[in-house]
């Protein structure tokens, strides 16, 4: 197998450098000519690959759909369902709030800031709208929490200040990218909603709150883990060739559709699976 790999900058491609040196096209053989102005494209354009299995074509309002993660805000919203879910009392009004910040702090405000830096899904947002998402969606999410604070428990300006500092310290890569790891991660987007919703509907933790969080740690790292190489692949990989010799003797030519078919389908069914799941556990105390 053969794998050619750009520079990397975690998940982001860096733009492809122009050589110092340039033949005139006519000492260059055509099919020469064509393969080096294809090369200077960036793999996405020249190959036509999405930057990410959920998104559209790009276009004014499927761009800001695409910016929403859709598999993966459902997922990790349904943290906050588990959370209620598993908590001593339900709070319906509570868990509802609580969805609704979530969806504004991690659906759009941190994957606003997220494309601000470095466009990972290539949309064609303007900078400042962006900005404006991401400002707007993570005020409207603190104005959720403070209410709360007020009204149920002071305990939840913790949370509040943790998911101010969190979203754009992850996301903007603050302090040179310390929060930027897969702990800091399977922390932000998995433990915190969950333990958010727990203790906003119960008012307190219970051992169930700390099963619950460590499982949900293990599965956001999961998550990590099969997205990174799928992130590698889709936005770094210039190409992948090869052929795999099963032990019967029979040959498979692979390529970028081999390396992205079973991670992308393992990342679909749990985007899937989880929200299932957390209201399947929400049902059972209705």
């Amino acid at each position: 197998m053969k794998v050619r790999a750009t520079g990397r900058r975690r998940d982001v491609r860096p733009q492809p450098r122009q050589s110092a040196e340039t033949v005139p096209a006519h000492e260059c053989k055509p099919t020469e000519a064509v393969v080096d102005a294809a090369e200077r494209l960036p793999p996405a354009v020249r190959e036509g690959a999405r930057p990410a299995f959920y998104a559209l074509r790009h276009s004014g309002w499927r761009d800001y759909i695409t910016l929403l993660h859709p598999p993966y805000t459902f997922w990790h919203l349904s943290y906050v369902i588990l959370g209620a879910a598993l908590s001593p009392a339900v709070r319906y009004d509570r868990l509802a709030a609580t969805l609704l910040a979530f969806f504004l702090a991690v659906g759009v405000a941190a994957h606003a800031l997220d494309e601000l830096n470095g466009r990972p899904l290539q949309t064609r947002i303007p900078r400042f709208a962006l900005a404006a998402l991401g400002i707007g969606g993570l005020a409207g999410a603190i104005l959720i929490g403070i209410a709360g604070a007020v009204l149920a428990s002071p305990w939840l300006l913790v949370f509040v200040a943790f998911g101010a500092v969190i979203a754009p310290a992850y996301n903007l890569e603050w302090f040179r990218g310390r929060f930027h790891s897969d702990f800091w991660f399977a922390i932000a987007w998995g433990v915190f909603p969950f333990l958010t919703a727990y203790y906003a509907s119960a008012g307190r933790f219970e051992p169930s709150a700390l099963v619950g969080a460590v499982a949900v740690f293990a599965l956001s790292l999961a998550q990590r883990v099969l997205s990174r190489r799928v992130r590698a692949v889709r936005r770094q990989v210039r190409s992948i060739e090869g052929r795999v010799v099963y032990a019967d003797g029979t040959m498979e030519d692979i390529g970028r559709a081999w390396a992205l078919a079973a991670d992308e389908r393992a990342l679909l069914l749990l985007a899937c699976a989880m929200p299932g799941l957390s209201i399947a556990a929400l049902l059972t105390r209705v």
